[in-house]
């Protein structure tokens, strides 16, 4: 089904939030925006509290380009004024959305994060110093020799080495000199385990089919066996792939030998990270995720036998489900955008949700251009069913990534209103991309409504891919928080994929 986008809806920008809830004093409003020149981001913000005020502030990456050093790779800014607290240099960019864990013991978080060219980072969550950091010396390893590229979003598991702090699980994968639909310069991913505390490496291994990985694991613990799982990923855009099953016993003990494949996929592999929800009310966690093919697939938590599957056609995916009740059953629903075309040359987008209970398609739309940007969720209007929160770039899809000067670009912040079939426009900027970081949802400053952060990269006369500066906007909405955002940021509001299961 399309929707139809009014000429209100798109002039409104924070009008559709000022009017969903119009009872309230309270008024939508932009409480800051902060430009930072010659940058960008692929980074997806995340909030904690780093200067005790009681405010969140807010965490990122940011970048010049490939393989380009700055001195504002890691950006922290105060909640409140959105001024930087501190900032941290990096050699590449920095794509990843921060873990954070107190590991100097000073009450105030830390922050892990991750990007190209091997950076994997713990900085001081109040001056923003490095802890530690990957440093590549394993020419003459068998495993760790092939990790040397890019590091994807980390997830704390329970402690393994009884020193009291958690771990931190990875993926390092992926070679940017890898031509499309060639198996020259491909190398196999590493899934691998740190020490949050001193960054020593605990256990490594490589992928067990030997392909690439871009996945960001993901780490579940089933609430009835309290046995702990990973859910992990190979394969690229053009390289067949698996996804794999495997308990953190077995990884710690055994390498990846006894991993499990789930799910396949052809001439593609999985790159999104699966999200993790009970969809069958039996308790358990089940594995939802979605190929690079489009073939979006349901396994149960505890037999790992197929629940349901849903194919997508003429589409490519490399976003994560976002997970929301769309549809009123008390059972996850999964919302997510795909690319029409074929990688590197998509030429469009497609909004679709699959109703989580039956695995069918209960909602489509073409809105804007391809993008990387996950969605968020939250009931907006108070009506018991979520809406999906997007960031989209609107231009000439025909003309992809190529070809492209002079193209018009607009990005906009829209909500999808499933229960009403509108999507409502929450704010723009003309000469503005995101092709990929997602929003962030959360009660900032703890007055018991909504905030939104996100992020809009300056565009030059359509130069959809370069970083050439950038805006940071918090508004506050009208929006009172009836319960805290289960799904607000990339990978939900926890940043580990896992929608929790709904305690009657």
């Amino acid at each position: 089904m399309k929707l139809k986008i009014t000429l209100y809806q798109l002039l409104g920008g924070l009008a559709f939030l000022l009017f969903i809830n119009c009872e309230e004093k309270k008024k939508s409003e932009l409480v800051w925006q902060k430009e930072f020149y010659h940058i960008g981001s692929q980074s997806s913000p995340r909030a904690i509290d780093l200067n005790k005020d009681g405010v969140l502030d807010i965490i990122m990456g940011a970048a010049k380009g490939e393989n380009k050093t700055t001195d504002q790779g890691v950006l922290a800014m105060d909640g409140n004024t959105g001024d930087l607290l501190w900032q941290q240099k990096a050699n590449d960019q920095v794509f990843g959305s921060a873990t954070f864990h107190d590991i100097n013991n000073d009450s105030v978080p830390d922050v892990f994060i991750n990007g190209r060219s091997r950076v994997l980072m713990a900085l001081n969550g109040v001056t923003g110093e490095k802890i530690w950091e990957y440093n590549y010396q394993y020419e003459n390893d068998s495993i760790l020799r092939y990790a040397k590229f890019n590091f994807y979003n980390t997830v704390l598991i329970p402690d393994q080495n009884n020193n009291g702090f958690p771990e931190l699980l990875t993926v390092n994968g992926g070679n940017v000199r890898a031509a499309p639909n060639s198996e020259k310069n491909r190398f196999p991913g590493v899934l691998m385990l740190f020490d949050t505390k001193s960054g020593e490496i605990l256990a490594a291994s490589l992928m067990p089919d030997s392909k690439e990985s871009y996945m960001s694991p993901v780490y579940f613990e089933q609430p009835i066996t309290k046995e702990g799982f990973i859910v992990f990923g190979s394969g690229g855009e053009t390289i067949s792939g698996n996804l794999y099953l495997v308990s953190i016993a077995d990884f710690i003990n055994d390498k990846l030998s006894k991993a499990e494949i789930v799910a396949s996929e052809i001439q593609h592999g999985f790159i999104a990270p699966p999200s993790i929800a009970d969809i069958n009310n039996d308790g358990f966690y089940d594995i939802i995720a979605i190929s690079h093919a489009s073939k979006a697939i349901a396994i149960d938590g505890k037999t790992q036998k197929e629940l349901w599957k849903l194919k997508i056609p003429d589409t490519e995916s490399s976003n994560g489900f976002a997970v929301g009740n769309f549809t009123n059953d008390n059972i996850p629903d999964f919302f997510t955008f795909v690319s029409k075309g074929i990688w590197p040359n998509n030429t469009g987008s497609k909004q679709i949700m699959i109703d989580g209970a039956t695995g069918k398609l209960a909602y489509e739309n073409s809105l804007g251009c391809t993008g990387f940007s996950s969605p968020v969720v939250y009931d907006l209007n108070n009506d018991d069913i979520d809406e999906a929160i997007i960031s989209i770039n609107e231009f000439d899809c025909e003309r992809g990534y190529d070809n492209n000067n002079k193209l018009t670009i607009e990005n906009k912040l829209v909500a999808i209103d499933f229960k009403s079939k509108t999507a409502n426009k929450i704010d723009g900027a003309f000469s503005f991309k995101n092709i990929f970081s997602t929003p962030l949802l959360s009660d900032i400053n703890k007055d018991g409504y909504l905030d939104i952060v996100h992020v809009q990269n300056y565009s030059s006369n359509g130069d959809l891919l370069s970083f050439l500066g950038m805006q940071i906007k918090r508004i506050s909405t009208n929006v009172p928080i009836q319960k805290s955002p289960l799904w607000g940021s990339y990978m939900g509001t926890l940043g580990n994929g896992i929608h929790p299961i709904n305690k009657k």
